[in-house]
């Protein structure tokens, strides 16, 4: 496909694993190859594209792609980690020049966004719902994450950049629709946990709205927009091994789970995992 530029692509699903898998299958029809900033000297290029993904069920079953790389304990201890804050502790103290724990948590961003010389930090997502509860059609309720003053230069700037949320009223119900934009996703090895976790963080704005409005608020669709969208081409044998060829070995059912079906089996890792992440290291990186 001729190009003038980085590919600009665009997928549409019912539901979060639908639309992932659409968007790999089309990412490695279509993108382009390109080097990027991590590459071994002989790592071949990535597969990359700028690329909008559409769902238009969030909660809609099957949930979850039995073929993102990991397991049900990791996606559930990343969505603990970007709704609930549990590895907030691990972010550096950016005064102090000889902390060398994490640049960012997207939670600790989203909910706990410091801007040096104020003392209080900013809950933007507190202050999302509350925007979209007195003016639901309102333009103006996102969520940012990037630190202009420390991004620029840090060695692991966050990836996530934006949230966008509005409200519309249909068929006697609100409605949330939610717009999340990435500079870069790991399309392969995060971009599933990332949907995934944001969904559930766009279900607790929903919740937080109708708290505050005393009415039900459903989620609508959920648009999921990378920059750069790509496949590392370190790991391309494997997405094509693991990722490509189980298209072919399985039906869609069998490739995927519903999430109601493991919700039970994902909860039930929660004490385990908080006692992983009391006992992490500031060696280790955030999932980005």
């Amino acid at each position: 496909m001729a190009t003038n530029g980085i590919p600009v692509l665009s997928v549409t699903g019912t539901g979060i694993a639908e639309a992932w898998e659409k968007s790999l299958i089309l990412l490695n029809r279509e993108g382009c190859d390109i080097k990027t900033m991590y590459d071994k000297p002989d790592d071949p290029p990535s597969k990359d594209a700028t690329m909008m993904v559409v769902i238009e069920d969030p909660l809609a079953e099957p949930m979850i792609h039995k073929d993102f790389p990991g397991g049900l304990e990791d996606l559930q201890e990343y969505v603990m980690e970007v709704c609930e804050g549990i590895k907030n502790h691990l972010v550096r103290d950016p005064a102090d020049p000889t902390d060398t724990r994490w640049e960012y948590t997207y939670n600790e961003r989203l909910f706990a966004y410091r801007v040096p010389g104020i003392p209080t930090p900013f809950d933007q997502i507190e202050t999302v719902a509350r925007k979209l509860a007195e003016t639901p059609y309102s333009r103006r309720a996102q969520a940012i994450t990037w630190k202009v003053w420390e991004d620029n230069d840090c060695y692991d700037p966050a990836c996530l950049q934006s949230i966008w949320c509005r409200v519309t009223e249909e068929d006697g119900f609100w409605r949330l629709s939610t717009n999340v934009r990435f500079r870069s996703n790991d399309a392969y090895k995060a971009a599933f946990m990332n949907m995934f976790a944001l969904v559930q963080l766009q279900q607790r704005i929903a919740t937080r709205i109708g708290e505050l409005c005393d009415r039900e608020v459903r989620l609508g669709r959920y648009v999921h927009i990378a920059d750069s969208y790509h496949i590392y081409g370190a790991y391309f044998r494997e997405f094509q091994e693991r990722f490509l060829r189980g298209l072919d070995r399985r039906q869609f059912e069998d490739r995927t789970f519903r999430y109601a079906d493991v919700r039970e089996i994902m909860e039930a890792a929660r004490p385990e995992i908080m006692t992983k992440v009391a006992a992490m290291g500031e060696s280790c990186r955030p999932r980005v």
